[in-house]
């Protein structure tokens, strides 16, 4: 199956209509005894500017070449969408018309991305992989090695899902690795433990779902497992836990596996 598929805008979803601002001279203020309908001013049309003699680039575009368009990631899926009252087809819909309104000359062209179930990540890290963004393709591939030489240090295998430490690979549970895992690919952002418990264990059963405090007691057996790497898991007192990256910390990154935060 394809990664991407056309956008169809759904038939029966209400089209919600964006419209863009204009500036406009604020209405004056009328006493209520005197207000009566009068007709409405009519709209003077801004004087067009003039045509400049010599064509500029735009700001931090290279030399010898031209913006041709523009691409808009957009993380959001289908159950997110449905929350707020509507679908990924109706969010489209809205959009071609504004740039119908806008710029009537536009092209336009829609696609969903697909990615595995559950893959993890932030939503437009998935959306850019999956669509094949180049700079998002260039990162995993920079990522992905070309043989199975580990080095010393901590690498954590996305996309083989096994950590090695000092060359040596690593006795972590499923469920373990997930939570390093989940930790990882949000890296740098502090996840809070109620975020932890809603994530990882999503599909359990009301008596398997742990508490908080159990989320602790797996930090603990990871960071034991670690061993003197522990501290690229920290506690942020009071909220939960972050992954902090060390330059002895390899991460790599497999086709279709969405990539951290690196800002």
């Amino acid at each position: 199956m394809s990664n991407t598929a056309l956008l169809a805008p759904a038939p029966t979803a209400p089209s919600r209509h964006l419209h863009a601002l204009v500036d406009a001279p604020a209405p004056a203020r009328v006493a209520l005894p005197a207000l009566v309908d009068a007709p409405a001013p009519a709209r003077v049309a801004p004087p067009a500017p003039a045509p400049e003699a010599t064509t500029t680039a735009a700001p931090g575009v290279p030399a010898g070449t031209a913006p041709r368009g523009f691409a808009l990631y957009v993380g959001l899926d289908e159950l997110k969408a449905a929350t707020d009252g509507v679908s990924l087809a109706t969010i489209v819909t809205a959009l071609r018309q504004t740039l119908a309104e806008l710029a009537p000359q536009a092209e336009s062209y829609a696609t969903v991305a697909l990615a595995p179930a559950h893959a993890g990540g932030r939503d437009v890290d998935v959306v850019r992989l999956a669509l094949h963004e180049p700079s998002a393709v260039a990162r995993t591939k920079a990522d992905t090695p070309d043989d199975d030489h580990v080095p010393g240090g901590v690498t954590i295998d996305i996309s083989r899902r096994r950590v090695h430490i000092d060359s040596e690979p690593s006795s972590l549970t499923f469920k373990e690795f997930e939570l390093l895992q989940y930790l990882v690919l949000r890296e740098g952002r502090t996840i809070e433990r109620t975020e932890l418990v809603s994530s990882l264990w999503s599909h359990a059963d009301g008596d398997e779902v742990p508490g908080e405090r159990t989320i602790d007691v797996h930090v603990r057996r990871l960071r034991a497992k670690l061993g003197r790497y522990e501290d690229i898991v920290r506690t942020v007192r009071g909220i939960g836990y972050r992954f902090d990256r060390h330059a002895d910390v390899v991460i790599r990154f497999g086709h279709g596996t969405p990539s951290p935060d690196r800002f």
